[in-house]
């Protein structure tokens, strides 16, 4: 079972110092996708004048847009960093950075389909406006006053999911990769359950003290946060698999049984989840699906003899 952690205290628009380098602001847009809204990560030393990073700005928002220039007044703003071009992210980067002295804009590209396979239908879907000033593909760092960020390219999420880690305090800022209140939405055609399981398995590589995520408090039981977070998506790879053998065939009859506890006003975020998961295995060769990966295939387990 996931040790999921949803208490902690904070106040839309406050900033509140989180560690000796980390400041947040929470955006007052909560939601079954956001949680208690979009947390924006402030980078850097208190003292005048010193050289902040600034992490997922948020959704286009005015009052958010004022609670972050007061958040950073009286210091210089070198960096603006967005995790993924998903709209609770990444929309209010341009409008923050024109607001600031037009610091550079850092994220992957990206990508070129703009929608999920639910046609739009998420809180989810892409920022088709949004353009970085510079292109990051993994591996960069970003050096300010006192403070190094390290970009760790994470796709699964989103195929442009970039972390962040603060190597000063071996800390990552894990966009929706890793969320410590619930599991993370992967929707195909932008999701990829292959590319998240690796991305997840590189993040437990890496031994980080604590997981700072765009929704949400912090985890720092990291470890063991993991390890559950990995083995829950491996159980329900085993229950998709054990739904083909019971004889269902489509996702809408699987969604249901799989997700019975689960609000039904989820149920078509859940719908792509097992999508991701049944193209991940078709990959493998354990699933066939007819006419090609979609909601509506008909899927059955492979052929062991082909």
């Amino acid at each position: 079972m996931i040790p999921y952690v949803r208490q902690f205290d904070f106040t839309y628009g406050r900033r509140d110092q989180v560690s000796s380098l980390i400041q947040r602001v929470i955006a007052d847009n909560p939601g079954p996708f956001t949680f208690t809204g979009t947390g924006t990560y402030i980078v850097g030393r208190e003292r005048p004048g010193a050289a902040v990073a600034v992490i997922d700005p948020g959704p286009l928002d005015d009052a958010h847009l004022h609670s972050l220039m007061r958040a950073v007044a009286g210091r210089r703003v070198s960096h603006v960093l967005v995790t993924h071009t998903h709209r609770d992210h990444a929309p209010l980067a341009r409008p923050f950075a024109e607001a600031v002295g037009h610091p550079p804009i850092l994220a992957m590209q990206p990508p070129l389909r703009t929608v999920h396979a639910s046609d739009g239908g998420l809180d989810e879907d892409e920022d088709a406006d949004f353009h970085p000033d510079i292109v990051l593909k993994g591996g960069e760092r970003i050096e300010g006053d006192g403070w190094t960020l390290e970009a760790m390219a994470t796709p699964g999420h989103a195929s442009n999911h970039m972390a962040f880690v603060l190597r000063n305090e071996n800390a990552l800022f894990s966009g929706d990769h890793i969320m410590g209140w619930s599991t993370t939405v992967v929707a195909p055609p932008d999701g990829d359950m292959t590319a998240y399981m690796q991305s997840l398995d590189a993040v437990l590589a890496r031994g980080f003290s604590t997981i700072w995520p765009t929704h949400g408090p912090a985890i720092t039981q990291v470890a063991p946060f993991l390890k559950a977070y990995r083995a829950h998506r491996l159980e329900r790879e085993a229950q998709i698999m054990a739904r083909l053998e019971a004889g269902d065939r489509l996702i809408s009859a699987m969604v249901p049984v799989l997700y019975a506890a689960v609000d039904q006003r989820l149920w078509p975020a859940a719908s792509l989840s097992v999508l991701a998961h049944l193209i991940k295995l078709l990959k493998e060769g354990r699933v066939q699906a007819s006419p090609g990966p979609d909601l509506g295939s008909t899927w059955r387990l492979a052929d062991p003899a082909f």
